[in-house]
């Protein structure tokens, strides 16, 4: 292959990727403004600036389309969570590496608002199309969870009785606080401060590992 070749080649990735882009953005205002039931590709299509064609081409459809967009939006936290878990340093303690992933999950939603949005429409479109709901369970949430159970195992020293569950705890108390607290306007009715919550989570994880140092 010439050099020739090889940068047409580039130019043609990077003409797909802009593209790629372009429908993404589109697509997100339209979830944004429309909700999940009533956006079509065509109206996706017609706020990127792109064919119908051009946009079937890149996703198959509207479920995979939306879950894309999640996915873009929570790549850099979900790759910063899989790193902290899989290449932590091993004289790392468990509350320093379970601080870091807390600090940079609700980092993420704080600043991410059309994230917010999202999950609202993966909550609120859930009994409608549950296989939207699935799908995001299955590709996104389920390999974090898998993860920080492979990484709670590893730790020996917590002395958790099923790590699985611990895992679940963990993130489950996380979600949870976003969805109370900047879904639910739950700030507004029963404020807590988000050191004080990850703090009593770290605390409540490690608990029989304190106990265990006390005796």
């Amino acid at each position: 292959m010439t050099t020739l070749d090889s940068q047409s080649q580039a130019s043609l990735s990077e003409i797909r990727s802009e593209k790629a882009q372009a429908v993404l953005q589109g697509a997100l205002q339209v979830f944004m403004v429309q909700g999940y039931a009533a956006a079509s590709m065509d109206r996706i299509a017609a706020a990127a600036g792109v064919s119908k064609s051009t946009l079937y081409s890149h996703f198959q459809d509207k479920e995979g389309l939306f879950l894309a967009l999640i996915q873009e939006l929570t790549f850099s936290s979900r790759q910063g969570v899989f790193a902290l878990l899989s290449q932590s340093d091993v004289e790392a303690a468990p509350e320093q590496v379970l601080r870091q992933i807390a600090t940079l999950m609700l980092n993420n939603f704080d600043k991410n608002k059309p994230l917010l949005t999202l999950m609202r429409l993966v909550i609120g479109e859930s009994e409608r199309f549950p296989q939207v709901a699935k799908t995001f369970v299955q590709e996104i949430k389920k390999p974090l969870l898998e993860q920080l159970s492979l990484y709670l195992s590893s730790q020996t020293q917590l002395n958790l009785p099923d790590p699985i569950v611990a895992a679940r705890i963990f993130a489950g108390s996380l979600v949870h606080y976003l969805i109370t607290q900047n879904v639910l306007h739950g700030d507004e009715v029963m404020p807590i401060e988000r050191d004080r919550m990850i703090d009593g989570l770290i605390q409540l994880i490690t608990a029989r590992k304190q106990s265990d140092q006390s005796d």
